[in-house]
């Protein structure tokens, strides 16, 4: 501990400036962490946890611009691409060699928030969120002045080896920077953050993303360590994704019937087939609607919605399709004989 850390100490107590104290108070922890003092270190923190001006669960802190997520295991199917990118990131991350800050790009739904939440599960780390909207300000300067503070409040937080900080939708601000009328206000913003991501703590993770990443600003691509494409879903991806859900689903709904063949046939017509999020919202939305009643209700819900943009569904549509009489006769209600005949024209 530094002779500084005890003056300012006693400057932010004499000063009652219990945010300053208890930042600086979280440096001494951190000091005494970083020696291997690791029990008077946890005292220090437990003392703050006794004080009104800190409250932290454990070694969990909840900042003026960011809050802790709730990490569930729930499965996260990615193509295998982009699986091998994530487990060689989690590899970087295990090494310690300074690669810390990461960049999800890709489409909306195509995984990257619930990606950021398994690899906190994977490292064991918390993981806090930072939706950069919230940074900008219409104020001359202030915008700056909130992206030096929020890294200022993350560089700080005790037990860093323990944290992920997600900057969701980092766009925001990186395409502000061509796109607003004060260029000036939002060029010194995006040097702030240049500047920032230099000086981060080299034990924290962070994991930035965009849907934007065409129109990225280069000059902030280049500070992170590693970027991974999310868009990069085959039509075979997508159909196994989707019976991934489905069979996850249906443990859910025990009055509706199996049909995975079916099922895939409905969602291979689809064109083209939404990613992971849209696919998980539709499946289920499908289920719940449903007629219990129906046993494969869910299934015709499922197909207006790939039909949706049609007047109705022809059965011509559906054998055109490669449906079977049989599968016909599920999604519609009306028999294979029936079908047979309108469909020779009788």
């Amino acid at each position: 501990m530094k002779k500084k850390n005890v003056i300012n100490l006693i400057k932010y107590y004499v000063e009652r400036n219990d945010y300053q104290f208890r930042n600086e108070a979280i440096e001494v922890a951190r000091y005494f962490d970083s020696i291997g003092d690791y029990q008077l270190s946890e005292y220090v923190m437990s003392l703050l946890s006794n004080a009104n001006t800190f409250i932290p669960q454990g070694d969990v802190y909840e900042g003026s611009y960011f809050k802790k997520v709730e990490l569930h295991n729930n499965p996260l199917p990615l193509p295998q691409v982009i699986s091998d990118d994530v487990r060689g990131m989690i590899n970087a991350v295990n090494r310690s060699i300074g690669i810390n800050k990461f960049l999800f790009e890709g489409a909306p739904g195509t995984g990257k928030t619930e990606t950021a939440k398994q690899i906190a599960l994977l490292l064991k780390r918390h993981l806090y969120i930072v939706e950069f909207s919230t940074l900008i300000d219409s104020k001359m300067g202030q915008t700056s002045k909130n992206i030096v503070d929020i890294f200022n409040e993350i560089n700080k937080l005790p037990f860093p080896q323990n944290i992920i900080i997600l900057f969701d939708e980092i766009d925001a601000i990186a395409l502000d920077r061509i796109n607003t009328n004060d260029l000036r206000e939002m060029g010194r913003a995006t040097s702030a953050i240049l500047k920032e991501l230099d000086n981060l703590n080299e034990d924290i993770v962070l994991i930035a993303t965009t849907n934007l990443y065409d129109k990225f600003d280069k000059a902030l691509t280049r500070r992170f360590d590693a970027i991974i494409n999310f868009n990069r879903y085959s039509k075979d991806d997508l159909l196994e994704i989707a019976e991934t859900f489905l069979n996850i689903f249906l443990k859910k709904f025990k009055d509706v019937g199996r049909d995975m063949k079916l099922f895939k046939k409905i969602i291979y017509c689809m064109n083209p087939i939404p990613y992971p999020g849209e696919l998980k919202n539709l499946i289920k939305t499908t289920l719940a609607f449903s007629d219990g009643s129906v046993e494969f209700d869910y299934l015709r819900r499922l197909l207006k919605e790939v039909f949706k943009s049609k007047d109705g569904i022809l059965l011509q549509d559906l054998s055109n399709q490669g449906f079977t009489l049989r599968e016909i006769e599920v999604l519609t209600g009306i028999s294979k004989s029936q079908v047979a005949r309108e469909l020779k024209g009788d």
